[in-house]
């Protein structure tokens, strides 16, 4: 479906049946968005948040809102290599506007296909992606995701395998075990695009994946987005606590696979219990603190701004459509 002008002469475009479906899928997934944030911050205890803001110094927080406007920028990356392997021009500013909501949506909703996907399509549809695209699209971003993590696990489980062994309670062959496997599965899947075009087929559709140099960048990028919102609740993390921040990289990426895992959105709850028990050995309410400032530094406040960048580019979209 294009939305470009039509070439003189040319009868117009019949409107699908189905241009409804996503209009209503994004009045859907806004007012579910609106729904979760209610209950996230109705959860939320003030006193504690009080108490949390109180321990946390100027520099811990002013050091977390930089990390986390650095995973966001990163996480526009994402969205540009994928277009660029998929042949799309599209603005830098429309891609930051779709990455950034897209991400921020549904890293607080969860099921990204459909969440992230459905504001890709809200976004990107207007300059003429087709909806196939949006789901290639949010396919290969969703690659650059699992490539980074696996990178970032891999290079910290290998890297720091003796405290890592201390923090999960575990042998050290256990963690150079887990961190050669992760190594050999991504090595495999190197070499396996190497070797030539690749091409996912599912009932017709086709996904191309991208070569070895995309791959490559997505891997580094991938893993520089992973490792800056890492740094996000490690600068949040009580003083003196003695740990080094390749070792909080593995427990942090095993943290976030643990949420991923149980399809909470966001992992809320889940990935604040596993670091918990990871980090059992710090005081228990600064950690708990920590992982609070965390959670509304890096998913609250950019889903309340993503849902506000929505309905703005909404109406300066029903603004210039009526101007027209």
């Amino acid at each position: 479906m294009s939305f470009g002008p039509l070439e003189p002469g040319m009868p117009p475009r019949r409107r699908s049946r189905w241009w409804w479906v996503g209009p209503l899928a994004s009045v859907i997934i806004f007012g579910a968005s609106l729904v979760v944030l209610w209950h996230i911050v109705r959860e939320i205890q003030p006193g504690e948040l009080a108490n949390a803001f109180a321990n946390a110094s100027l520099r811990q927080l002013g050091l977390a809102c930089g990390f986390t406007a650095l995973s966001y920028l990163l996480l526009t990356g994402y969205d540009a290599l994928a277009l660029k392997r998929l042949g799309l021009s599209i603005p830098y500013r429309t891609t930051a506007l779709a990455s950034f909501t897209s991400y921020s949506v549904s890293f607080t909703l969860g099921f990204p296909i459909v969440t992230g996907g459905t504001v890709r399509y809200w976004i990107y549809s207007p300059k003429g992606v087709r909806a196939s695209e949006v789901a290639s699209l949010t396919v290969i971003a969703g690659l650059t995701f699992w490539l980074g993590l696996g990178a970032i696990l891999c290079v910290s489980l290998l890297y720091a395998t003796p405290s890592v062994a201390v923090l999960a309670r575990t042998s050290p062959l256990v963690v150079q075990a887990v961190g050669a496997a992760v190594a050999a599965g991504t090595l495999g899947y190197l070499v396996w695009i190497a070797s030539g075009e690749r091409t996912i087929r599912v009932r017709g559709w086709n996904l191309p994946l991208p070569g070895l140099g995309i791959t490559l960048g997505q891997m580094f990028l991938g893993a520089a987005e992973v490792c800056a919102a890492a740094a996000v609740l490690f600068v949040l993390l009580p003083g003196g606590h003695g740990i080094d921040y390749p070792s909080f990289l593995a427990v942090y990426v095993f943290a976030c696979l643990v949420g991923i895992a149980s399809h909470a959105p966001g992992g809320l709850g889940v990935f604040e219990a596993t670091m918990l028990v990871a980090l059992s050995r710090l005081p228990f309410e600064p950690v708990l603190g920590a992982l609070l400032i965390f959670r509304i530094i890096y998913y609250i406040l950019p889903f309340i701004l993503a849902l506000v960048l929505l309905a703005l580019n909404e109406m300066i979209r029903r603004i210039r459509r009526h101007e027209r």
